[in-house]
């Protein structure tokens, strides 16, 4: 599968074939209710959740966030050591050859 840059206008046609699709799904099962303002509001609210359970669940990414930043200075560090080491036998075969 290709991979395409998401640019604004792209990401546009995509919300707006979406909308579409909704609004046609949405005809053919019949009226829908929040467009025709038939909703009950005890259908769009979201329950309440106290913050102090997701701030441990932040803490915990972010932690999660440092520790990866040292793996990737670590691995960043071995791929240097691994290209100068190719560098190295670059050299030393060319030297060898001619």
């Amino acid at each position: 599968m290709a991979t395409r840059k998401l640019t604004p206008a792209l990401l546009r046609k995509i919300v707006l074939e979406e909308k579409n699709k909704m609004l046609r799904e949405a005809a053919a099962v019949g009226s829908d209710p929040v467009a025709s303002g038939k909703a009950h509001a005890e259908d769009l609210t979201v329950p309440e959740v106290d913050a102090d359970g997701y701030a441990d669940t932040l803490a915990h990414e972010i932690d999660h966030m440092k520790a990866l930043k040292i793996h990737e200075q670590r691995l960043t560090a071995k791929l240097r050591e691994i290209q100068e080491a190719k560098k190295r036998l670059r050299e030393r075969v060319s030297k060898k050859l001619g």
